[in-house]
């Protein structure tokens, strides 16, 4: 039998985040954070609603999260993100001690991957490339209407 609430499900529902994001005229950039198989915090990009250089999803969605568990550390819980996270938002996430990080797209100029592998808390598992092809082909459609 299939599981119905799998990396994929959880990943479709940061994608409508992002979808979100990207109607705001956000980078289309959209997470969740799932604990005991339920969404704690919805978040998308708001850099430019905010006018918050720090506002990208994942940062919004660790508050959020956190906030609900009145506390710092996101122990047990998983976040789907439709972008691999930048150097910023993996440094919060490991401080955070986030379980696990299920991430779509790749971001090969700006993903923490490239600038800071080890900013992760060690025992966090990083599980990248979940709905690949639609959180890239959002992002490329995002940056193609603005040039």
């Amino acid at each position: 039998m299939i599981e119905p609430f799998n990396d994929e499900y959880f990943m479709k529902k940061a994608f409508s985040e992002a979808l979100q994001a990207f109607d705001e005229g956000e980078i289309p950039v959209g997470a969740v954070v799932v604990s005991a198989g339920k969404i704690i915090a919805r978040a998308h990009n708001l850099t430019e609603t905010l006018n918050d250089v720090t506002a990208h999803a994942e940062m919004q969605a660790i508050t959020a999260a956190a906030n609900l568990l009145g506390g710092k550390y996101l122990n047990d819980c998983t976040l789907y993100v439709t972008l691999e996270p930048c150097v910023m938002c993996a440094g919060a996430l490991g401080w955070s001690q986030i379980s696990k990080i299920v991430f779509g797209a790749y971001d090969e100029k700006r993903g923490y991957h490239k600038f800071a592998n080890k900013a992760l808390h060690p025992k966090t598992e990083v599980v990248g490339g979940v709905l690949e092809t639609e959180c890239r082909e959002l992002m490329q459609e995002f940056f193609r209407q603005k040039r």
